[in-house]
């Protein structure tokens, strides 16, 4: 959100915390109106337009306390970098027809999504009369960032996001540190973050709890590294699934290590779709994992076809290659602790297990 930024859309969960040399200038939400109990997005928009128009670095304040949310548009360019700091706990509206687009920002603070309604009906699918909106999306495209200038999300909560909790697309040297999600684990479609055609992601010494994806890795995401992170509860640490649609991007330079993986039905996965389209998935490394009571510990599948929505009969034609799987240990729930599904028309490619350790229990 510095002078080069394009546009960042914000519906409870957006933090974006710039460098900057000179001490900013503060506006505070409760100086334009906000009060603690009541809905607050007229006035963080009014504190927002009133920073970013203004000489100077900005910081947008929200004190603690339990405050309302609505859409909000943060829109840039603005004069000088800007960031917004959230004290306190911003909470989404409860029903889903007061969701009006499917959008949602350190500080210490909590954004609660209020999700239970969403999770009843997940089961539907396509079904649903109306799409169920994305609790938490973090959706931000920067174009010819200047070097010195990093956005960085920390020291923030989600909890219960009716679907993904952050949604990384098109974003670049972007860092989430000491980040925290809280979710049930019978929360369906709630992955922590949700990567793809970004490059240079770091996520590091967090702690995602929910009941899908901690992370997934989609097509185009490139040098992703993931450090000291903590998953529980839900799915896995996962690549794809990837050659569900035509002309996906290449993954590749996504590097796992240090984790903790505990409760979970899987992993650390990478997945591919048969028969539908091709791909590449390269570079891709755990290392130093820690696997307690996880029931799918190591997965490569390429035959992943999730309510029978694709022809097994015709084999993945994503190419995966140059895959680590080091100084693997813990636990496994079920006896089939690796599992290694390649594709029969383009095989796998120096996939390496070395060092790796997990009792049947």
């Amino acid at each position: 959100m510095g002078s080069k930024a394009h546009v960042c859309t914000v519906y409870l969960l957006l933090l974006f915390a710039f460098t900057s040399e000179a001490l900013p200038n503060t506006f505070d939400v409760t100086k334009y109106g906000a009060k603690a109990g009541s809905d607050i997005t007229k006035a963080l928009l009014s504190a927002w337009k009133e920073g970013c128009a203004a000489a100077g670095s900005g910081k947008v304040v929200v004190p603690k306390g339990k405050y309302f949310l609505g859409v909000v548009d943060l829109i840039g360019p603005c004069k000088s970098a800007m960031h917004l700091q959230v004290e306190g706990t911003l909470v989404a509206p409860a029903k889903a027809s007061q969701h009006s687009k499917n959008s949602w920002v350190s500080g210490g603070g909590a954004f609660d999504g209020q999700g239970e309604i969403a999770w009843e009906r997940a089961h539907c699918g396509d079904r649903c009369k109306t799409p169920l909106p994305i609790g938490s999306k973090t959706e931000c495209y920067f174009t010819k960032q200047q070097p010195f200038i990093d956005p960085i999300v920390e020291d923030v909560t989600s909890i219960d996001s009716k679907q993904f909790h952050v949604n990384v697309l098109g974003s670049k040297n972007l860092t989430f540190q000491r980040f925290s999600v809280k979710a049930l684990g019978h929360s369906l479609h709630t992955d922590g973050i949700h990567i793809g055609r970004s490059e240079g992601i770091n996520i590091i010494n967090s702690n995602i709890v929910t009941g899908d994806d901690c992370i997934s890795i989609g097509q185009g995401s490139k040098q992703v590294r993931i450090t000291n992170v903590r998953c529980g509860h839900g799915h896995v640490i996962s690549v794809g699934s990837l050659g569900k649609y035509e002309k996906e991007e290449p993954v590749s330079g996504i590097y796992v290590k240090d984790c903790t993986i505990y409760d979970t039905y899987n992993g650390v996965r990478i997945k591919t779709w048969p028969a539908l389209y091709g791909g590449i998935a390269s570079n891709i490394h755990f290392e130093d994992i820690d696997m307690q009571n996880v029931s799918n510990p190591i997965i490569i599948d390429q035959m992943y076809c999730p309510w029978n929505l694709c022809n097994r009969k015709k084999p993945s034609i994503v190419q995966i290659s140059d895959v680590s799987f080091k100084n693997i240990q813990g636990s496994s729930r079920t006896p089939t602790a690796v599992q290694i599904t390649c594709s029969s028309s383009v095989p796998c490619k120096d996939i390496v297990l070395s060092n790796v350790n997990l009792k049947y229990t």
